[in-house]
Formats: structure tokens, C-alpha cells, sequence
């Protein structure tokens, strides 16, 4: 049985609490966080001037913000990781590694539908 106040809006409003936590500690202790966020400010318009259509617009503006989501968990992966020590470890490089690897991976998908819809609309 769950505890009173654990569920329903009391918990929707701790979940968006602990998720405003979150960004501002992103903002705060992350700067590849801030430069994508900068990014994401910029384009925004972008997507709007360039995407001819409402879904358009919305895919352009959606891959930004995947890149934003990559890059929270990439930071919590290696928050989590530092907190455990400072020694040097094969699968503590690894986890980091592989986040690195998946924020790269979401850059790249930025980089093909923004290419794929320039394309369209100025071929």
C-alpha cells in the first residue's frame, strides 16, 4: 500500500519539483548543458522559419531537445560515477565513454533531419 500524499498531484508536483532540481543542477554544474540549451534557444526560430509544415517544425525543435535529454543523462551517469571515487576504472571509462558516445549519436541525428528538411525545402 502506497503512503498518503504518494500519489495522485502531490506526487505529479514532487515529480516536476525534483525535475526543476535537476535542470538547475545542470545548468549550474554542466557547461555542455548550457551550450546546448544556448543552441536550442537559437534554433527554436530556426525550426519555425524552416520547417514548411507544423510537423516540420516540431521534428526540428524535438531532435534539439533529444539532445538535451542525452545530455542530462550522460551528466547523471557520470555524476554517479565520480561520486564513487577517483580512481581510475575499465567500466567507470567505459559508462563515461558510452554516454559521450550517445550525446554524439543525438548530434548526429540534429545534424540529419535539420540537413534532410534544408534540403527539401531548398532543392
Amino acid at each position: 500500500m502506497s503512503k498518503p500524499g504518494n500519489t495522485g498531484l502531490m506526487r505529479a508536483f514532487r515529480a516536476a519539483k525534483f525535475s526543476g532540481q535537476g535542470l538547475k543542477q545542470a545548468w549550474q554544474h554542466e557547461s555542455a548543458f548550457r551550450q546546448e540549451v544556448t543552441l536550442l534557444v537559437v534554433m527554436i526560430p530556426l525550426a519555425i522559419w524552416l520547417g514548411r509544415t507544423l510537423v516540420e517544425q516540431a521534428l526540428l525543435i524535438a531532435v534539439c531537445l533529444l539532445v538535451l535529454l542525452v545530455e542530462l543523462l550522460n551528466s547523471a551517469i557520470e555524476a554517479a560515477i565520480d561520486r564513487q571515487g577517483s580512481e581510475r576504472h575499465e567500466l567507470s571509462g567505459r559508462a563515461k565513454d558510452m554516454g559521450s558516445a550517445a550525446v554524439s549519436i543525438a548530434l548526429l541525428i540534429v545534424v540529419v533531419v535539420w540537413s534532410s528538411v534544408a534540403i527539401q525545402r531548398f532543392a
